[in-house]
């Protein structure tokens, strides 16, 4: 990626030791909690537990999403399938990150998919009230999978769970146009 790039769109880069505790803050944040599975308060030591678990696996792969130097976002891989070079992903901004933080760390993250771990296909789970993520997701080239009806519990509701995936080719298709269209934007 060229300097330019990484000035308008930020970076993905490792998470760093000293940032756990804001991570556990945006994580806990209620916009954020509101659209999790896990849904409850999660506590510093079960947040450092965690992290300590995940840090040995090798099918998972966290990342601090930074731009302009801030700190502003989580972007997370998971499952990661070698053999069959697939993927889950999810990401969360900080509840107080500028307008186009989803749009600039979904970019990035396709690109780390598809360039940096070489996957076939990347796949997510959005809870259907989130309609504004599945929107977002459809919108770089995501495709509605099935929808899981009423997969998940909350408070006394099950809701249903849109699956999505891209396919390395399609993601090969709309990498230029969503890279112009988010270069255009950050030059507005």
């Amino acid at each position: 990626m060229t300097q330019e790039v990484v000035s308008k769109l930020g970076c993905l880069r490792a998470i760093k030791p000293e940032e756990l505790e804001l991570m556990l803050s945006w994580r806990n944040a209620p916009s954020v909690r509101a659209n999790m599975y896990t849904r409850h308060e999660i506590s510093l030591a079960e947040h450092l537990a965690w992290w300590e678990r995940i840090q040995t696996r090798a099918d998972q792969q966290y990342f601090m999403y930074e731009y302009q130097g801030a700190a502003l976002g989580i972007v997370a891989f998971n499952g990661i399938d070698g053999t069959n070079r697939n993927s889950s992903w999810a990401f969360y901004a900080s509840p107080d990150a500028p307008k186009g933080t989803g749009s600039r760390m979904e970019y990035l993250a396709l690109e780390h998919a598809f360039s940096g771990i070489r996957l076939h296909k990347l796949c997510c789970e959005v809870l259907a009230f989130n309609t504004p993520v599945i929107r977002l997701h459809e919108k770089f080239g995501f495709k509605v999978e099935g929808i899981l009806r009423e997969q998940h519990k909350i408070d006394d509701a099950f809701v249903d769970i849109y699956r999505l995936g891209m396919l390395a080719s399609e993601w090969a298709t709309n990498r230029d146009q969503m890279l112009n269209k988010l270069l255009h934007l950050s030059n507005s």
